[in-house]
């Protein structure tokens, strides 16, 4: 399995607002965040809408204003963010939908597939954006950068 760089940049954006949040600032330019992580600002605004459809991410517009989180980084899971962006965390078609396959009910490397997806979303899901954040601070303070 290998997640989409949708999914990868989408979390590095939410970890940047997270980032903000704990900061003290309000709205983030999607400019900024662009800058600092080195991905287009068109592409990043183009994750930015599915998160803020599934009420991840708000935004202001005029000179103040700018993205923030919805909610409090400790009250957003990575697996939400991985599921809006990659559509879920299953491994298989046939785990999600055992109508795609005769086979499913069956199947032996189906239970595998099922218990591995299970796996990932129960490890996303145990990591919230404020731990995250916590882990980014140690590493730029051991390494003397600060983020955001």
């Amino acid at each position: 399995m290998k997640l989409s760089t949708r999914s990868r940049y989408g979390v590095r954006l939410m970890l940047d607002l997270a980032i903000a949040h704990q900061g003290g600032k309000g709205q983030v330019f999607l400019k900024d965040i662009a800058g600092q992580e080195g991905i287009s600002e068109k592409y990043l605004s183009l994750i930015m809408i599915p998160l803020k459809a599934a009420g991840l991410v708000t935004s202001t517009r005029g000179a103040h204003g700018g993205y923030s989180l919805a909610r409090n980084p400790s009250q957003i899971t990575l697996r939400e963010i991985v599921d809006v962006l990659e559509g879920g965390t299953c491994l298989v078609d046939c785990v999600k939908n055992p109508d795609v396959c005769p086979r499913s009910g069956t199947c032996t490397s189906r239970d595998l597939w099922s218990a591995l997806s299970g796996k990932i979303s129960e490890t996303l899901d145990s990591i919230t954006l404020e731990d995250l954040a916590g882990k980014s601070r140690e590493k730029g303070a051991a390494a003397g950068m600060y983020h955001i």
